[in-house]
């Protein structure tokens, strides 16, 4: 008797991978002021980020046809092995640059553990069940970043730092199993084309130079090594368009872009999520460095985001059995139009509560514009295709991401310069203190007023540059369409 697949064991498995993926980055954020202590190395830490970031980025798309061209599970199952491998070297590493090179491991993993995990979820529930399940993968991400400190900050002073990469390993090994005991894949047929790795490559090539890039332009500013990365991300860029239009089984399928719904909702995540950036980075600094608050408390403003956004996930699964998914994503996005709009015109002594119900409010609105276009980009290709759709998916939000922090750091830098110079105040590191709740009072107290004046005018610019990132999401919004081909379970319409 042929077994099927229990959904709800592999869902809950799926739930519990990307809790592990999500947590890695609240948690090493919480623990990395210990990590330096015991391992030096200052000058490289923003390395354990990067690295874990580029080596992510970089794969997604190939684990995305992969699994298209070879099968989720044992994607799946190398990306989660992957991930472990990654974290057991993080959790032996005794210096900076070898965990540096074990979290580029570990961000290897990563980048199959969401693709590939969505992907599945795509495989198993129809349009509808399917915005309610990536609540709950919502809802992964919303209590990493609240139990994420907590936890970071308990396992480094009971146990050690090296734990937090450690505890990866045994829940990764029971995934490994609960996924390969449960989860029943159709075998794929083998095709007898071959793998386009010259595409693969120069795609990554393209991906790393053009997030590295970035990310240096955000460190300091215009130089000979930004200018050289975005020359090769253009010039690989070329020669992978060209690759792909000669391969007989390209890593993406070009056609794919003449989809003006493929297309347009692919955009507007990345739009969505270069927003994302402008909370995540920055309201924790516009509470400790305006507003004057602890740095926990600073955190924990973003939680009612986080957690109300699996509410929007939720909701906008009952709407997408009622509206088409053009209307869901206006919907979203003008509610987080409104939210962005707030925070643009709050003024400087608003009060602490007041920014719990904004970040709840933005939270719907993530929940229904981001949701809505995962399920669209993966409902208007060919089944056939969905694995490469949800990792471009995937692809599309980090890119976003990627770019606007560091767009948003040179906006926040130029302004910060520009009213310092008009103050005559000429301490470079003196922002850096005021952000810093432990060194903020150290300051003399007018002058603190005045440098907290300076940064909510600094911040302002970073909002209104984020508004005009959702009302171009906006605008591209109107180009999905209607009705997109519904992909559902089994292929039935």
């Amino acid at each position: 008797m042929n077994r099927k697949t229990n959904v709800k064991v592999v869902t809950v498995g799926i739930f519990i991978a990307t809790f592990m993926s999500a947590i890695e980055g609240t948690i090493v954020t919480t623990a990395m002021p210990t990590i330096v202590g015991s391992l030096h190395g200052i000058e490289i830490m923003n390395w354990v980020f990067s690295i874990y970031l580029l080596t992510n980025a970089m794969i997604t798309p190939i684990y995305g046809k992969l699994a298209d061209k070879i099968g989720r599970k044992p994607i799946f199952i190398v990306g989660i092995s992957l991930f472990v491998l990654g974290s057991a070297l993080c959790g032996l590493s005794d210096e900076m640059l070898t965990l540096i090179i074990s979290r580029g491991i570990q961000g290897v993993g990563a980048g199959a553990i969401m693709p590939v995990s969505l992907t599945i979820i795509a495989d198993l529930y129809d349009i509808e069940k399917r915005a309610k399940v990536l609540g709950l993968t919502s809802a992964a991400w919303g209590i990493a970043s609240v139990f994420g400190p907590l936890a970071g900050g308990l396992i480094v002073d009971t146990v050690g730092w090296h734990w937090i990469f450690i505890i990866n390993v045994p829940i990764g090994l029971g995934l490994i199993a609960l996924l390969q005991y449960f989860y029943i894949e159709e075998k794929k047929i083998r095709q007898a084309k071959k793998m386009d790795i010259f595409g693969s490559l120069f795609l990554m090539l393209t991906l790393v130079s053009l997030l590295l890039g970035f990310q240096l332009l955000g460190d300091e500013g215009i130089s000979l090594a930004v200018m050289a990365l975005f020359a090769v991300s253009i010039v690989s860029l070329i020669l992978f368009v060209r690759t792909e239009r000669r391969a007989e089984d390209p890593v993406i399928n070009l056609q794919l872009f003449n989809n003006p719904t493929f297309a347009s909702v692919n955009v507007v995540a990345a739009l969505i999520s270069g927003f994302l950036m402008s909370l995540d980075v920055y309201i924790p600094m516009w509470m400790q460095g305006v507003l004057g608050k602890p740095a926990g408390l600073g955190g924990l403003v973003l939680a009612p985001m986080s957690l109300v956004w699996m509410y929007g996930s939720f909701l906008s699964g009952q709407l997408l059995s009622k509206y088409s998914a053009k209307r869901i994503i206006v919907i979203g996005l003008l509610i987080i139009l409104l939210g962005g709009g707030t925070l643009v015109a709050l003024p400087q002594q608003s009060p602490f509560w007041l920014f719990f119900i904004i970040t709840g409010v933005l939270g719907v609105g993530f929940g229904l514009a981001v949701t809505t276009t995962t399920v669209e980009a993966q409902a208007s290709v060919p089944k056939e295709e969905v694995g490469v759709a949800t990792s471009f998916n995937m692809l599309s939000r980090t890119i976003g991401q990627t770019v606007m922090v560091s767009l948003f750091g040179i906006i926040l830098n130029i302004a910060n310069d520009q009213q310092l110079a008009r103050a005559e105040i000429h301490d470079q590191d003196i922002m850096n203190r005021l952000i810093n709740p432990q060194t903020a009072l150290q300051i003399e107290a007018g002058l603190r007023t005045e440098l907290r004046q300076i940064l909510f005018n600094s911040l302002h610019w970073i909002y209104v540059a984020g508004l005009l990132l959702i009302i171009f999401a906006l605008i591209f919004s109107f180009m999905v369409g209607k009705q997109s081909k519904r992909v559902k379970l089994n292929g039935q319409e």
